[in-house]
Order: C-alpha cells, then structure tokens, then sequence
C-alpha cells in the first residue's frame, strides 16, 4: 500500500481533529512569540533575560551569572535525553502493536488493521522529534551565551560593555524561545496520544492542550507577578544602552 492508501484509511473525522491539533500548536506558538496585544509570559521573561545582560556587565565576580546559565543548560539536556528515551520507548511500540490491537478489538467488537495505529503513533513521534530538535539547539544556544558572556569586559570604561551584553542577551532569549518550542511539542505529543481512543478524544485532547498553554501563557498567576515590576513600568522599554540605568 503507497502512502495514500494509508491516509484513505482514516475518516474525515480523524483527519480533521488531526489538522486541528497541528493547526492549534502552530498557530499558538505564532500568538505567544508574536503578542497582537498583550505580552506573554514567553515574552515578559525574554525582556527579564535582558535585563539580566545589562546587570551582567556591572557584576563582580559572575560566579552568580555561571550558575544560572549552568543550570538552564541542564534543563534543556534533561528534556533532550526524556525526548530520545520517548522516541525509542514509542517506536518499539510502532515495531508491536498487536497487543493495542487486540485490546481495541476486545472494547470495540472491530478489527483495526496495525498500520492504523503505527499511524497515529507516528505523528506522536514527529512531536517528540521536534521536541528534542528544539531541546538540542537551544542547549547550544546557551552555549554561545555563555562565551559571549564571558566576553563582556569587566571595565566600564570599555564602549563595548553593553552592545556585547546585547548580543549576549539576544542569544539568551533565542535559546529560551526554542526551550520553549520544545516544551509546547511535548505537550501536544502528549495530546496526541488520545487520537488511539479515536477522533473524539483527540479533539478534546487538542482544545484541552491548547486552552492549558494558553493559560499558562496569558492567565497564569505568574504572568501577573511579572506584569507587576517595581518601576511601575514594562522592562521592554528599557534599552540595552551605554545610558542605562542599571
């Protein structure tokens, strides 16, 4: 059977909630790095990372600054190792799926043919390849901040303190904004995972996926704690400037 005769397997219903999913996730991950109106949490905390390189260039020493970026380093190669041991744990069910299919056929009286579910499995596999793609990257991101960081001179005097610390926070950002691609792919492989009790529970895996990112993204109490910043003020005003007033 060619590729076609695989998708003609599926009815309209599960291809639509399957569109649906995949529409839901990028259209979201456009809203929450590109704000019509209000700012997200994403882009509320890469206003505080630049924050983060302006303070940077007057601290002495930056063990404290280490520290930090040492300890994000390791989040993104946590999700990245999760990632690879999902990916191998879901391909060896895609290599056996004769026990789903007998359980399936045991609750719905129907024989599913396997290449049905190797399918659905896949497209929770595509998630996850994403996932540790973004994961991987923003591990090297980091990485290039944490030289360029380094390369900030220590005297103030130096008119390239703050334009280097610029360039250290833009890398800094870019690296949380992949971070954050891979997380948003993790939650979405884990949604798709309901498509295997059908369509109808893909769908309302989808909206509750969707609806939960976007609370946390808009809604959450957090986003309120940042919103409140002690001058009274949005840190994305401030400019990454020799002028700034740290």
């Amino acid at each position: 059977m060619t590729f076609f005769d695989h998708i003609a397997l599926f009815s309209i219903f599960d291809l639509g909630a399957l569109g649906l999913l995949v529409a839901s996730w990028l259209v979201l991950s456009w809203l929450i790095e590109h704000p019509l109106k209000n700012p997200s949490v994403t882009m509320l905390m890469a206003d505080y990372r630049r924050a983060w390189m302006r303070e940077l260039v007057t601290r002495d020493p930056r063990i404290f600054d280490a520290t930090i970026l040492s300890n994000l380093r390791q989040g993104t190669s946590f999700f990245a190792s999760g990632c690879m041991i999902a990916i191998g744990g879901v391909l060896a069910v895609i290599g056996n799926t004769d026990q789903i299919s007998m359980v399936a056929e045991d609750l719905t009286s129907q024989s599913i043919p396997s290449v049905i579910w190797q399918m659905k499995l896949l497209v929770t596999v595509a998630f996850l390849t994403h996932a540790f793609l973004k994961f991987v990257w923003a591990n090297r991101l980091f990485g290039y901040c944490a030289v360029l960081m380094a390369a900030v001179p220590n005297d103030l005097s130096d008119p390239r303190c703050y334009p280097m610390a610029a360039q250290a926070g833009e890398i800094n950002v870019r690296a949380a904004w992949n971070f954050n691609r891979g997380l948003r792919a993790i939650y979405y492989a884990l949604g798709s995972l309901a498509w295997l009790l059908g369509p109808e529970a893909l769908l309302l895996s989808g909206c509750l996926v969707t609806w939960l990112i976007w609370n946390r993204e808009y809604s959450s109490h957090a986003r309120m704690i940042l919103l409140n910043h002690p001058d009274g003020g949005s840190l994305a005003t401030q400019s990454l400037s020799g002028d700034t007033k740290l």
